[in-house]
């Protein structure tokens, strides 16, 4: 009996039809899109503008509502339809499903930032299981399906909490992060791209201290991580999975090291085996190689040859090691200009830039909307203090609007509003940063040198920077001073930025 009633497939009425059209609509489109939002007002029958958490939850009730009407019927099943309407009503069970359990995802995300490495165990786990099975997905859909939930909802958490904003740039780039996660169109990243994302590899650009760091971990924490069903845990941790370097710490004579590890006694010093970062990352992980501009061309063309052959070997090893995450790289660095001076290859920026995203700054960011000062404000004291206060937001926002006063450029981006937060918090004023004409250097560095304010670092950096200009090239630097050519550069930089 059972058989011949699911053979004689149902069929969605026109209004069902149109209603599911558009949920499925909104489940496939970008939750940081002008698409998205105009859907969920067109669901939750709401004009003119509502607060995302109010539209949310309306849009949420309507949904819940239709479904709870088919659930009532009998035919909140999968297995009864067939055709257009079996896809419809697929993306729209599947949606309200994943924002059911929303707020338990939250919360496990949460946690395994907390408990770190060790994968957390999913209490909730059996249930949304079940109520998948019980929609007519097979066990193995049901389990693929759980983990993408969670990787969904890992993006939004950490694309939503760590990149926040009111300006159009930052709504564009959240939009961006998100398609470099799932690609333009989710449907097209469920059915091919779900387990290929290794041959993506990411470029972020932009000014210090704009946040490429926070982009970068967005899009390395939210790869997909099988759910092991046996366990009542996810493969492994998200905490885990994203690793990162920056390259520019490293001297050139132990940067291959750093990323490809050593064998012990490969070279003076080595006492011990030593697994760099690419051992390190998982097969469902990302490497983060931040300051890309600043390696030496040998190290790019090592660089490029893992991430075209995917293999590498620690050094002094001839063993081949098989690397299978993502590559993420980021740069403040003019890439063009370095292009045309033969420091950085073709090749490698090419094979790097399966995607570029532009990091705005935050003068740019103001520009376009004041009002974005006030939020970020808030995020800071709030992590700041551990608790919002509206007190010190007010007392912070005043502070700076005495000075530096609102035409201040903020070079150092969001890293120097963090600390201009600090200090006034612990002085009540920020300056900002004074200019300096460029052609002072030497003055400058007298200055300090007269003044007693200048330690062994930036004595180095800044004799290292009038090097430069009088000579032309790192590498006559490097012969002068004695040091090697990839130190040299990283003092040219800090002396020229000091």
């Amino acid at each position: 009996m059972y058989i011949s009633c699911m053979a004689r497939k149902d069929q969605l009425s026109a209004a069902e039809r149109e209603f599911f059209g558009r949920v499925a609509r909104a489940a496939f489109s970008n939750p940081f899109g002008a698409e998205r939002l105009q859907l969920d007002r067109e669901i939750a029958g709401v004009g003119g503008r509502l607060a995302q958490p109010e539209l949310i939850r309306r849009t949420m009730a309507r949904i819940r509502e239709a479904v709870g009407a088919l659930e009532e019927q009998g035919r909140a099943d999968l297995r009864r339809f067939s055709g257009d309407d079996r896809e419809l009503l697929r993306s729209a069970l599947l949606f309200e499903a994943f924002h059911r359990h929303a707020a338990e995802f939250d919360q496990l995300i949460r946690q395994q930032v907390a408990d770190g490495e060790e994968p957390c165990a999913v209490p909730f786990a059996k249930e949304v299981l079940a109520l998948l099975a019980r929609r007519g997905l097979s066990a193995e859909e049901a389990r693929r399906t759980f983990a993408f939930f969670f990787q969904m909802r890992r993006a939004f958490y950490f694309i939503a909490h760590g990149l926040v904003g009111t300006s159009p740039c930052m709504g564009e780039f959240r939009r961006h992060l998100w398609n470099n996660v799932f690609t333009h169109d989710i449907r097209w990243y469920e059915r091919h791209l779900w387990n290929r994302m290794e041959d993506f590899s990411t470029l972020l650009l932009g000014e210090t201290g704009t946040g490429k760091g926070a982009a970068a971990a967005a899009i390395g924490r939210s790869g997909f991580i099988p759910f092991d069903e046996a366990r009542g845990r996810f493969a492994e941790s998200f905490t885990r999975n994203f690793v990162s370097i920056n390259l520019s710490q490293y001297p050139e004579a132990l940067i291959e090291s750093e990323l490809f590890g050593h064998k012990k006694g490969a070279f003076t010093g080595a006492i011990d085996h030593h697994r760099g970062i690419f051992a390190r990352c998982s097969a469902h992980g990302a490497i983060f190689l931040d300051e890309i501009g600043d390696v030496s061309v040998p190290v790019q063309i090592k660089l490029l040859q893992i991430l075209q052959e995917r293999t590498f070997s620690p050094v002094g090893s001839h063993e081949k090691q098989r690397f299978s995450g993502r590559v993420i790289a980021a740069t403040n660095r003019p890439l063009e200009k370095l292009r045309e001076q033969g420091e950085f290859r073709d090749d490698f920026f090419y094979r790097l830039s399966s995607d570029v995203i532009a990091v705005p700054s935050l003068l740019q960011r103001l520009q376009e909307d004041p009002r974005e000062l006030e939020v970020l404000l808030e995020l800071v004291v709030e992590r700041t203090i551990g608790e919002g206060s509206a007190e010190l937001v007010s007392l912070v926002k005043e502070s700076l609007a005495a000075e530096p006063g609102p035409g201040y450029g903020w070079p150092g981006n969001v890293r120097e509003l963090e600390q201009a937060v600090r200090r006034i918090l612990l002085t009540r004023s920020y300056r900002g940063e004074l200019p300096v004409a460029p052609g002072d250097l030497r003055g400058r560095l007298l200055a300090a040198v007269d003044g007693g304010t200048l330690d062994a670092q930036g004595l180095l950096a800044g004799y290292c920077a009038l090097l430069y200009r009088r000579l032309g090239t790192y590498e006559q630097v490097a012969k002068v001073t004695g040091l090697d050519r990839r130190t040299v550069k990283k003092y040219v930089l800090a002396g020229d930025a000091g």
